[in-house]
């Protein structure tokens, strides 16, 4: 019994497993999750329910204890779980849905192995964030998530607010009850224009994606909406300051004086400018 270190060497403490769960479909997790429930000395799930449903889709039998591990309880049960880990046993965590410690139950365990030299390992599963985030249609080279807006009004309006400028794509989670005060309040704080999609009930059979500008999502989602939700949001754009021709025109000019002939002149502003050397050529040649 025992982890493995990161020499390879076999260590006297346990292992921690953060094993991704199926956000809608039981057959998108990975096949190892099956031996993993069967085998782990402790499962800690989010809910218990859903964890011996799944086991079932999956048929597995789960071999170790089951403990509940969620929001309430997390606290005293990372502490728990850890005397587990350092007694030599390895558990496994499952949430409801998706990896662990993304917006549920994981990081303060997890943070606790880490600080205790215990292995930590996963199961790579399926994530809301990435899969909404692929099929939003907007710029997936740079993201953030943000998980869950702020409940409270002030709270979201200032998190929003500091959020403007930000240029990377932004994920969030949202219940479905709050989905359309958040979506004005980002339509208020980035603009009603700006580009976003309500990605709901993934992978599930009712699955489906709203694009549009923000104010407009908003409009949809008042009418109101049902189940699981992931909001993805375009960064901002700073916006070109396109160059006054009449600028570059002049400047052509000042080379010019100084010596340099007119087709290099332009070639050399145009690049400069990033505008088309024959849209400065016209503009010279009109002047």
């Amino acid at each position: 019994m025992g982890g493995m270190g990161e020499d390879g060497r076999v260590t006297d403490n346990g292992r921690l497993v953060l094993a991704g769960a199926p956000i809608g479909q039981a057959g998108d997790v990975s096949p190892r999750l099956r031996e993993a429930l069967e085998t782990a000395d402790v499962v800690a799930a989010e809910d218990t329910r859903r964890l011996r449903r799944l086991a079932s889709d999956l048929g597995a039998e789960i071999g170790g204890r089951i403990v509940s591990y969620y929001d309430a309880n997390e606290v005293a049960r990372a502490a728990e779980l850890l005397d587990v880990l350092q007694a030599g046993y390895t558990v496994l965590v499952v949430t409801d849905a998706g990896m662990p410690g993304v917006s549920d139950p994981g990081y303060r365990l997890t943070r606790l192995a880490v600080d205790a030299g215990i292995t930590v390992t996963s199961l790579p599963g399926p994530s809301a964030v990435t899969t909404a985030l692929a099929i939003s249609g907007l710029p997936s080279d740079r993201f953030c998530f943000e998980g869950f807006p702020p409940r409270k009004q002030g709270e979201r309006t200032r998190r929003l607010a500091a959020l403007a400028a930000e240029e990377r794509t932004m994920v969030f989670f949202e219940a479905p009850h709050r989905l359309a005060a958040s979506l004005a309040a980002m339509a208020e704080a980035f603009g009603a224009d700006r580009p976003a999609a309500v990605c709901r009930e993934l992978t599930k059979t009712y699955e489906e994606v709203r694009r549009g500008g923000l104010g407009e999502l908003a409009e949809w989602a008042a009418q109101g909406v049902k189940g699981e939700i992931t909001v993805v949001v375009a960064g901002h754009v700073q916006e070109a300051l396109e160059p006054v021709i009449e600028d570059l025109v002049a400047e052509v000019a000042r080379r010019e004086e100084a010596g340099v002939p007119r087709k290099h002149a332009i070639v050399d502003v145009a690049k400069a400018a990033g505008i088309p050397k024959r849209d400065l050529y016209d503009a010279v040649h009109r002047a």
